[in-house]
């Protein structure tokens, strides 16, 4: 199979950007442009693992409206917390690695979220992905947010050749050009969930079809 050429990268993310407005924003998209809180872009990054995108945005919401800041989340206890992230996926032991990083933060960090990948990494619960997503929608510095949609989809289309996720980030920050970095992760979410799904996704009215030799992809519509 041939390689994708390096220019070809620059017309998927126009098509994608284009087929962006007309795909739901992904739920802790939203959270961090209505609040620009990295706390909250923090916490719901946690709830959304595993859990769909409207369960992440309702339960979110819900705890939020009761504590939205380390200093008040580290006073409520995990029972009242998985109460309201109900139905989240594991949602008491996210209720309970929810709790403990905000009475960190209060301890160690004066109630701020720490703004490297590294230091984020230090937190029980805290993976690659939610690291670079909170610095990447938190502080808007350079990262890249690699989930099964955006792994998925490199993989599909032959611009990397990778078996898991961080094997897939260590290669797009080898190759992707520095200014899709933040925004990548939006366009394949959104990408994955309404079009190229992991069975069966949407190829015969694909805009990038013509870029995608579907590797890995047995059946499509």
């Amino acid at each position: 199979m041939l390689a994708m050429e390096a220019h070809e990268i620059h017309s998927i993310i126009v098509l994608l950007r284009e087929e962006y407005r007309t795909w739901q924003t992904p739920a802790v998209t939203i959270i961090s442009q209505c609040d620009h809180s990295p706390f909250k872009v923090l916490i719901s990054c946690i709830i959304s693992l595993r859990t769909k995108d409207e369960v992440t945005a309702t339960a979110s919401a819900r705890l939020f409206a009761r504590a939205g800041t380390a200093e008040s989340m580290q006073y409520v206890t995990a029972d009242e917390i998985a109460g309201l992230i109900y139905p989240a996926g594991f949602y008491r032991n996210k209720a309970r690695q929810i709790r403990e990083i905000a009475q960190r933060l209060v301890a160690d960090y004066g109630g701020n979220v720490p703004d490297s990948i590294e230091e984020l990494l230090r937190f029980n619960g805290v993976g690659r992905k939610t690291a670079n997503l909170v610095v990447t929608l938190g502080f808007g510095q350079p990262g890249i947010c690699v989930d099964t949609h955006v792994h998925r989809i490199c993989n599909r289309l032959g611009y990397v050749s990778t078996k898991t996720p961080q094997d897939t980030e260590m290669v797009l920050r080898a190759k992707l050009p520095p200014e899709y970095w933040i925004e990548i992760n939006d366009l394949l979410v959104a990408f994955g969930q309404n079009h190229c799904f992991p069975q069966s996704p949407r190829c015969t009215i694909c805009r990038i079809s013509s870029f995608c030799p579907r590797i890995g992809v047995e059946r499509f519509r």
